[in-house]
């Protein structure tokens, strides 16, 4: 008979996450997981095979909170002003944390090199590419702009969001506005 989890797995999948996030997935350590999740590492192995199985999941937690303001933007019709909303809310989004800034998703990919795990790469660019889709979406909805200018700007507001993700480990408030309004003046 399988022996019962002490453990509740979504509560130490999402510690492991913040981990993650503060330390990033190379500098975290199994000794750290461990410690912070208050459980040995076999019951670590046992639960998600590996660092790489565990970091998989703490990437699915992230995404579930982001798909909480991801679906806001998909369901508004706010149109660009839907997407701006979108930048300033993912500002919040990230000092929702006690301990920093940035997005889980971008500080990996700044990370990561190419012999990285396939998986970890591939979920990367899925939800990279999920959250272009929703602009492109909303972008969409504009007549004035054809399939060339909507892929365009869509390209545009994402590497602004990658940037954004970045900027917001390090810049003041003030600084973080300015870069947002002058992205959506060429919109």
């Amino acid at each position: 008979m399988a022996r019962q989890k002490a453990y509740n797995e979504e509560v130490v999948v999402e510690k492991a996450m913040n981990l993650f996030w503060r330390n990033g997935f190379e500098t975290t350590s199994m000794q750290m997981l461990e410690k912070e999740m208050g459980i040995n590492k076999f019951s670590i192995y046992a639960s998600f095979g590996s660092k790489n199985g565990l970091f998989l999941e703490s990437l699915k937690c992230y995404m579930g909170k982001i798909n909480i303001l991801l679906n806001t933007l998909e369901n508004s019709d706010l149109g660009i002003a839907g997407i701006k909303k979108y930048f300033y809310d993912f500002i919040e989004f990230t000092r929702e944390t006690d301990f920093g800034k940035g997005c889980l998703v971008t500080n990996t990919a700044n990370e990561i090199n190419d012999a990285a795990d396939e998986k970890i790469k591939q979920v990367i660019g899925q939800f990279t590419g999920q959250v272009r889709e929703a602009f492109a979406s909303i972008l969409k909805r504009d007549d004035t702009k054809d399939q060339v200018l909507v892929d365009q700007q869509a390209d545009y507001l994402i590497i602004a969001m990658v940037g954004l993700s970045s900027a917001t480990r390090f810049f003041a408030q003030p600084q973080l506005d300015n870069y947002i309004e002058n992205v959506f003046k060429s919109i």
